[in-house]
């Protein structure tokens, strides 16, 4: 019966825009349990090849001035960078989950990339599961070293895999297409 219901969930799983998310959002003990489950993910060799940074409402107004600034700086048009910091400044709580691929002989960097995606979307699956709502968006800034590294502490050899945006749904979420199982999948048998 579990089976079914984590099937049930899978299924109907959908993100939620951040402009749709409002407070609250978890809590630090609620979050801790999030991140954990959001840590179970395949990791050839044990390298943990992922870190997060936990960007609460006071660092996501700081960050949010950081993006207006920096897309000045790069010439950015206004309107793309007012839609980059409004992810931030909207955005009740958000996990950075930085990329750190390890130097290893026996896991390519590869591996350990995709890893790092698998942790984007176990956090995001584990806040959904807990009853709240969330989103994975990366944008300009989280691309953009200078940015990274200033105001989300990436270091070298490291980056943004994704930024998870949490908090509480202030309406349902719109369904958009998903992909034709059929056009995208070729069976292989006798």
């Amino acid at each position: 019966m579990a089976e079914e219901t984590a099937q049930a969930f899978l299924l109907r799983r959908r993100s939620t825009p951040v402009r749709m998310l409002r407070a609250p959002a978890p809590d630090r003990a609620a979050l801790r349990d999030i991140l954990t489950a959001g840590a179970r993910v395949p990791d050839h060799g044990k390298l943990e090849p992922w870190r997060f940074v936990v960007l609460e409402r006071p660092a996501l107004g700081r960050l949010a001035g950081l993006v207006a600034a920096r897309g000045s700086e790069l010439g950015l048009d206004p309107e793309r960078i007012a839609k980059a910091a409004r992810d931030y400044s909207d955005s009740p709580l958000a996990v950075a989950v930085i990329a750190a691929p390890r130097p290893s002989d026996k896991i390519p960097e590869i591996e350990q990339v995709l890893s790092s995606g698998a942790v984007c979307l176990a956090v995001l699956n584990a806040v959904l599961a807990h009853g709240w709502a969330a989103c994975w968006l990366t944008g300009w800034p989280a691309h953009d070293r200078a940015f990274a590294e200033g105001a989300l502490g990436v270091g070298e050899g490291e980056f943004v895999a994704g930024l998870i945006h949490l908090g509480s749904a202030d309406a349902t979420p719109p369904e958009r297409p998903r992909p034709d199982i059929d056009a995208i999948t070729r069976w292989d048998g006798p």
